[in-house]
C-alpha cells in the first residue's frame, strides 16, 4: 500500500468506524458466539502471497464483528464505562502515524514534554494539590500508564525499595531478604484484584483491611490490623486506598487513613480508576479530599473522560522515589540532555521501555470538549444512574444495594442470590442490554453501570422495562416450581 492508496483506504476506513459508532444501537449488544468460533473462518496460515485492501476489508463484517461485544452501544450497562470519542480516535491516528518509541526525551521531546504539561493540565482540573504537579521546578509530576493495575503495582515496588533503604539505614543488619519477608501491603476486602495481584508480583504479603456497613475503610479498621501486625514483627509499608470500589463504588475514608498512613511512614496510593474523572466537577471533589496526605494517586480517563484506551494518569508527590526505584542507566539510552534537570525520561516512571505517544488523546480531547463539556459528560451519565434508581426504587420487588454516588447501581430482586443469578442469566441471555454482577457480602448483586458516550434517557427506561418484564416471568415461573415442590 503505498500513500495514495493510504489515503483512499484511511477515508474508507473513518467512514467505516462513523457508522459503526452512529448505527451501534442496531447491532446486538453481547455476540451469538461459542468459544472457538473464529479458527473455522479464517486460513490455517498466513498468505504466501499478498491480499488485497478489499479482501481484508470485507472480512470485518463477516470475521470480526460477530464476536464483538459492543462496548460502545447504548444498552452496555456493564463493568465501567469505556471512553471514546472522534477526537481521541483521531489524535490516536496521529500517534500510530508518528510512530516515535518515547522512552526518553531525546527519543521525541514533544512526546515527553506534552505528557507533562497535560498531566498538570488534568491535575489542576480535579484540583490536585500543587506538590503532585511538575510544574516548572516542581519535585512531583504526572506520568500515563497502560492502567490503574499498572499504576498500582508502580507504586508498590516504588515503595518496596523505599522501605528497603530506610530500614537498612537504620538496622544494617538487616539483610533485604529478610526485610522483604517481613513486608506488608493492605487494602480494603473491596479493592481491586489487581491490588492484591501487584503484590504477588512484588512478592509481599497483603492483607485486607475489613470494610464497614457502607463497603468503606475507616481509620480504625487500618489502625488496628496495622497495630497487629507491628506486634508481630511485621513492617507494613503499603496502604492502597479505593475511590470507587468496582463492585459498587464505595469510598475508602482518606481524612482518617491519611493521618494514619503518614504517621506510621506507610506510603498511600489511591486508586480511583473509574471515580476519578468525576472530581472535575466541583460537586464531586469532596470526595477526593484527604488526598494531600497520598503518595500517589491515579485514575483512568480512558474510563470516562471520552479518552479511548490506554490513558491511565498517574501522578506522585516525590518523582525521585519512582526514578530511584527503576533507574538503569545503559550508554544506549543516554542522551546529553538527561543530567540538566530539566527533562523527564518517563521511562524511569513505568514497567516497560517503551510508550506511544498517548497524551496526544488528552491533548486532543481536553481542547475540543473544554473542562465544561467534560463536566456536562459526567453529569448527564449520573442524572441517568439517578434515573435509573429512581425506577427501581419505585418496585416493591426490588432493593438497592448500596449508595447511588455516581453512574453506577447495584440492584436486586428481593429474594435468594439464586433467584438473582436466574435473573442476570435471562436478563444476558436476551442480549438486548449487558449487565455484569457482584458480591456485595453473602449477597449476589446486579451492577447496572452507565457507560456509552451516546447512552440516553430512552435507553435507561428501555432497559428497565426490560428487566422488569423478565423479572416478573421469572417470579411467576419460580413461584410455580416452588409450588410443585
Amino acid at each position: 500500500m503505498d500513500a495514495a492508496e493510504f489515503r483512499k483506504r484511511g477515508k474508507e476506513m473513518v467512514d467505516y468506524v462513523a457508522d459503526y459508532l452512529e448505527k451501534i444501537e442496531k447491532r446486538q449488544v453481547f455476540p451469538d458466539v461459542e468459544p472457538g468460533y473464529l479458527r473455522p473462518l479464517i486460513a490455517d496460515c498466513a498468505p504466501q502471497d499478498p491480499e488485497s485492501f478489499e479482501d481484508v476489508f470485507k472480512d470485518i463484517e463477516k470475521i470480526i464483528m460477530p464476536g464483538v461485544t459492543h462496548w460502545h452501544s447504548p444498552y452496555f450497562f456493564a463493568y465501567f464505562p469505556a471512553a471514546s470519542s472522534f477526537p481521541a480516535l483521531l489524535a490516536d491516528m496521529l500517534c500510530g502515524g508518528i510512530g516515535c518509541v518515547g522512552f526518553s526525551w531525546a527519543a521525541s521531546p514533544a512526546c515527553t514534554e506534552l505528557e507533562t504539561v497535560m498531566l498538570d493540565w488534568l491535575g489542576k482540573m480535579v484540583n490536585l494539590p500543587e506538590e503532585f504537579l511538575a510544574g516548572k521546578d516542581g519535585q512531583g509530576g504526572g506520568v500515563i500508564q497502560g492502567s490503574a493495575s499498572e499504576a498500582t503495582l508502580i507504586a508498590l515496588l516504588a515503595a518496596r525499595t523505599k522501605t528497603i533503604r530506610q530500614v537498612q539505614s537504620e538496622k544494617p543488619e538487616l539483610t533485604e531478604t529478610e526485610i522483604m519477608g517481613r513486608l506488608v501491603a493492605y487494602a480494603s476486602d473491596q479493592a481491586h484484584s489487581s491490588v492484591e495481584r501487584a503484590a504477588l508480583i512484588g512478592a509481599v504479603k497483603i492483607k485486607n483491611v475489613p470494610s464497614d456497613d457502607t463497603f468503606s475503610v475507616c481509620g480504625s479498621a487500618l489502625k488496628k490490623v496495622l497495630d497487629e501486625d507491628k506486634a508481630a514483627g511485621l513492617i507494613p509499608f503499603f496502604f492502597c486506598a479505593t475511590l470507587g470500589t468496582t463492585p459498587c463504588c464505595s469510598f475508602d475514608k482518606l481524612l482518617e487513613l491519611g493521618p494514619i498512613c503518614n504517621k506510621e511512614n506507610i506510603w498511600m496510593h489511591i486508586d480511583a480508576a473509574y471515580a476519578g474523572s468525576a472530581f472535575i466537577c466541583p460537586e464531586f471533589r469532596h470526595l477526593l479530599n484527604g488526598v494531600e496526605f497520598a503518595d500517589s494517586f491515579n485514575f483512568n480517563p480512558h474510563k470516562w473522560l471520552l479518552v479511548n484506551f490506554d490513558c491511565s494518569a498517574m501522578w506522585v508527590k516525590k518523582r525521585s522515589d519512582l526514578i530511584g526505584a527503576f533507574k538503569l542507566e545503559p550508554l544506549y539510552l543516554q542522551h546529553h540532555h538527561q543530567e540538566s534537570g530539566l527533562v523527564t525520561d518517563y521511562r524511569h516512571w513505568q514497567i516497560p521501555l517503551g510508550r506511544r505517544f498517548r497524551s496526544l488523546k488528552l491533548w486532543f480531547v481536553l481542547r475540543m470538549y473544554g473542562v465544561k463539556g467534560l463536566q456536562e459528560h459526567i453529569r448527564k451519565h449520573i442524572r441517568l444512574s439517578h434515573q435509573f434508581e429512581h425506577l427501581i426504587l419505585q418496585d416493591e420487588r426490588f432493593e438497592i444495594c448500596a449508595e447511588v454516588v455516581l453512574g453506577l447501581v447495584c440492584f436486586r430482586l428481593k429474594g435468594s442470590n439464586e433467584l438473582n443469578e436466574a435473573l442476570l442469566k435471562s436478563i444476558n441471555d436476551a442480549k438486548k442490554i449487558h449487565l455484569v454482577p457482584c458480591h456485595l457480602r453473602e449477597k449476589f448483586v446486579l451492577r447496572f453501570a452507565i457507560c456509552s458516550r451516546t447512552v440516553e434517557s430512552t435507553h435507561i427506561k428501555f432497559a428497565w422495562q426490560h428487566i422488569s418484564q423478565l423479572a416478573t416471568d421469572l417470579l411467576k415461573t419460580w413461584e410455580q416450581n416452588h409450588h410443585q415442590q
